[in-house]
């Protein structure tokens, strides 16, 4: 079986139920989640399963389910077959809020980077949010998929946050603080109080 079709040679590539532009918003909000997926593949790599079967874990289902957001923005048929349901957005807010208790307090904001995996981490929130801003141009225009692929780009890129947090966290380094940053965290910060 060859790879390669030839068909998409002349700019244009196969929705489900049509044909379109390669560089058409639906593409490329459903081409960014991809670049997500890579780089949550790679962060995977990075962690020890030893220390991080827990996020390991939610991150296999986290791949999965962006190949089923990816699939809802494809499927412009007049009756599409939409697989994300609001449960995949729960269980992201339950991890987050066990998460975020993990690291370290919080009241600044921090630059990316730390362990290998917290930065690959970082970069997959960094591309959630561009996904995210590319569906939110998708309903501008008035394209129909459905609304709670939008919802979960937002919680995810606030569990790759946290994730990347606990990455750094777990590997005994410390998240590094924007310099010039107010303490932006409110109610007492986020995270776990020093118990020293």
């Amino acid at each position: 079986m060859k790879i390669y079709t030839k068909t998409g040679d002349k700019g244009q590539t196969s929705l489900i139920g049509a044909r379109a532009d390669k560089d058409a918003p639906r593409i490329e909000a459903y081409g960014t989640i991809d670049e997500v997926n890579s780089f949550i593949g790679k962060a995977m790599t990075e962690l020890d399963p030893s220390r991080f079967a827990d996020l390991l874990e939610d991150l296999e289902a986290i791949q999965n389910e962006l190949f089923d957001c990816g699939g809802d923005l494809a499927d412009v048929r007049k009756d599409p077959q939409y697989k994300m349901t609001e449960t995949p957005v729960e269980i992201l807010e339950k991890r987050i809020d066990e998460l975020v208790e993990e690291p370290p307090l919080l009241e600044r904001f921090i630059l990316p980077g730390g362990s290998p995996a917290a930065a690959t981490l970082h970069i997959a929130r960094t591309i959630t949010r561009r996904a995210e801003r590319q569906t939110v141009t998708l309903t501008k225009s008035g394209e129909e998929f459905p609304s709670v692929v939008q919802r979960y780009l937002n919680r995810l890129s606030d569990y790759l946050f946290a994730a990347a947090r606990v990455a750094n966290s777990r590997n005994g380094m410390p998240d590094n603080e924007y310099v010039r940053s107010a303490k932006v965290f409110k109610g007492g910060g986020l995270g776990k109080k020093s118990e020293e």
